[in-house]
């Protein structure tokens, strides 16, 4: 295809015109991928008990649909209520065990919450580590939220959480 053809091509998602993918971005709204190290940043107290992440990538004013994606880590003990929630979420866990809904889970396991869903109790007498990622829900359209979940300076009683977001 020459490129006065390939110049002509309306994409039919971004509705711009398209370029040669092998010269650079198919169109002008394409972007390239980001590369953040966990070493680059702190942990961060969440609010739940025993709770902390590293996230990565989340979402912000200017970039609403960027997921939380990092770090969870669970000190023994570490412990969350059933809770519900309007986003979709992926954990995989990469070290430790965790009761999840009365279930033992270890490393290897991948949890997958569409949306909207119920996350069941979770406990760890061991501690534990697991890739953590929450993005907006396909169904309901509701972004997963950081500010004031992953990003807490002190931590709520439990019973003072809000729990149906």
């Amino acid at each position: 295809m020459s490129d006065a053809a390939t110049m002509t091509d309306i994409d039919d998602v971004t509705r711009l015109p398209k370029k040669d993918p092998m010269k650079g971005p198919l169109t002008a709204a394409h972007h390239p991928h980001e590369i953040r190290h966990i070493d680059d940043m702190d942990w961060e107290m969440l609010r739940y008990p025993g709770q902390w992440s590293k996230m990565l990538f989340h979402p912000r004013p200017d970039r609403p649909t960027e997921p939380n994606a990092g770090l969870f880590r669970v000190e023994p003990g570490g412990h969350h209520p059933m809770h519900s929630h309007y986003f979709a979420q992926v954990w995989y866990i990469l070290e430790g065990e965790f009761d999840i809904g009365g279930k033992m889970y270890g490393p290897g396991t991948m949890v997958f919450h569409p949306d909207p869903h119920v996350e069941a109790p979770l406990h760890t007498k061991t501690g534990g580590l697991m890739l953590f990622v929450q993005y907006p829900g396909p169904t309901t359209g509701k972004p997963a939220v950081y500010d004031g979940r992953f990003n807490v300076k002190e931590r709520k009683p439990l019973d003072a959480e809000k729990y149906d977001w």
